[in-house]
């Protein structure tokens, strides 16, 4: 059986807090193999400074370069159109595979209301990482973890690492501002970004 991690997003752009994530990921799932899929369109919110699917690609394939085991897919950009999470598992399933798929804390609270979360559920073992210190937010992720044991029969585990605190957005704001993101990003990102002049 063949352990799957899939790691999706914007990656709008790909930072150094998206390399720990995928590191922690691999590590502690036991992963044979990581794809890394950005998304054609996401559904779950806007971006601000839009910045082409082809750039978004390259940037991870620049991002994820020279890390064993790991795959950036153009697999949900080819499909073209909203990338919805249940189409992409269905592509990536097999019977001799075992998916996991990586959420940040706001999409794993609010997988249950993504399109087919059963299908989501019976097709991959959902886990997720924290991108925040908000100790608020604790017993909404208990309560939220024990509702989703109830709906679909499976527990999220979560990945332990130290919280990943930068955000794209926050890269995205320092670029317009002309301000450093050299200890934010991978230095072929950082590059990349400059060539293409992208997010100015």
């Amino acid at each position: 059986m063949i352990r799957i991690g899939i790691y999706g997003g914007t990656f709008s752009p790909p930072h150094n807090g998206h390399i720990q994530a995928a590191k922690a990921f691999m590590e502690q799932m036991w992963l044979d193999l990581l794809y890394v899929i950005p998304t054609a369109i996401p559904p779950h919110k806007e971006m601000e400074i839009p910045v082409s699917a082809a750039n978004r690609l390259e940037m991870c394939r620049r991002a994820f370069d020279g890390i064993e085991g790991v795959y950036v897919s153009d697999m949900e950009i080819a499909r073209g159109g909203r990338s919805y999470t249940v189409d992409t598992l269905r592509e990536l399933s097999g019977e001799d595979r075992r998916l996991f798929l990586l959420c940040g804390t706001d999409m794993m609270l609010t997988l249950g209301q993504w399109r087919s979360p059963e299908e989501i559920f019976r097709l991959c073992y959902p886990v997720y990482i924290r991108r925040d210190t908000d100790k608020t937010l604790d017993p909404l992720i208990v309560q939220t973890i024990a509702d989703y044991q109830s709906r679909f029969g499976k527990v999220v585990r979560r990945i332990v690492t130290e919280p990943i605190v930068v955000s794209s957005s926050e890269i995205r704001e320092r670029l317009t501002r002309g301000e450093s993101v050299s200890h934010l990003l991978p230095p072929a990102v950082e590059t990349y970004i400059k060539d293409n002049h992208l997010y100015v």
